[in-house]
């Protein structure tokens, strides 16, 4: 078996470094991911400029580019063999309703699974790296005993508790909730006196009722949520029909 790790937190992080580290356990491991911190990256591929892909070890690259970049260019050139899983993260921090759109860990796997490839995208749902052996554990776990008979490449996003493995109450297969908009954004000046502005925190749950990823994570569950490229929104479609008709 042979399994891609990316995510966009960086080549050097260490949620990165143990699922590369369990992960070998079961499969021969090559990473790909940006040399540097890419959070909110979403699914941009860097089309201005050509991008470097320099050889930390044996198996471990990292671009100038964005997650996408790094999945897109490993598929499409580094190597002659195709992987049979992707897997990004663990990602330091949830990526949980409308979070997904924004997620440099998301748009990794989901690359992958635009070229065919079974993807998972893993965080942890707090920032913080106390309990990232645990989470590894479980990414370790659902891969080798969960989806091996799986039969179709899926696209799968995991929120994982920040706590010991055996404290994890199990696994809830869920939707998406959604989040009310976020705070206003941080009003600041540079040294020279210009204005500057941060992105404001996201907002709260808007949506995080049973059923949903929020909901779940804070009754202590990991989330597992199938997810899918296909944007159409089918009832204005059908409106839309209508009007041109």
């Amino acid at each position: 078996m042979k399994i891609l790790i990316s995510n966009d937190d960086g080549y050097l992080a260490p949620g990165l470094l143990a699922l590369a580290d369990v992960m070998s356990k079961i499969a021969d491991v090559v990473v790909v991911a940006p040399e540097r911190n890419r959070s909110g990256a979403s699914n941009a591929l860097t089309l201005d400029k050509p991008l470097t892909v320099s050889k930390a070890s044996s198996n471990v690259y990292f671009v100038d580019g964005t997650p996408s970049d790094c999945v897109h260019i490993a598929l499409t050139g580094l190597f002659d063999s195709r992987p049979d899983l992707i897997v990004s993260g663990i990602n330091q921090g949830q990526n949980m309703g409308d979070d997904t759109l924004y997620s440099g860990t998301v748009a990794a796997a989901t690359e992958g699974y635009l070229f065919g490839i079974p993807a998972i995208a893993f965080s942890q749902v707090k920032k913080g790296w106390e309990f990232i052996d645990d989470a590894a554990r479980f990414a370790l776990n659902m891969v080798q005993h969960k989806l091996g008979n799986f039969d179709e490449p899926y696209l799968l996003n995991v929120n994982i508790p920040n706590c010991h493995y055996a404290d994890i109450k199990g696994v809830q297969i869920t939707r998406l909730g959604r989040r009310h908009p976020s705070e206003p954004v941080i009003k600041s000046t540079d040294p020279h006196g210009n204005p500057i502005f941060w992105i404001g925190p996201s907002g709260i749950a808007k949506d995080g009722g049973e059923g949903t990823d929020f909901h779940a994570v804070a009754e202590g569950y990991a989330s597992v949520t199938p997810l899918q490229i296909d944007l159409t929104h089918i009832h204005q479609l059908e409106k839309l029909k209508k009007v041109w008709g």
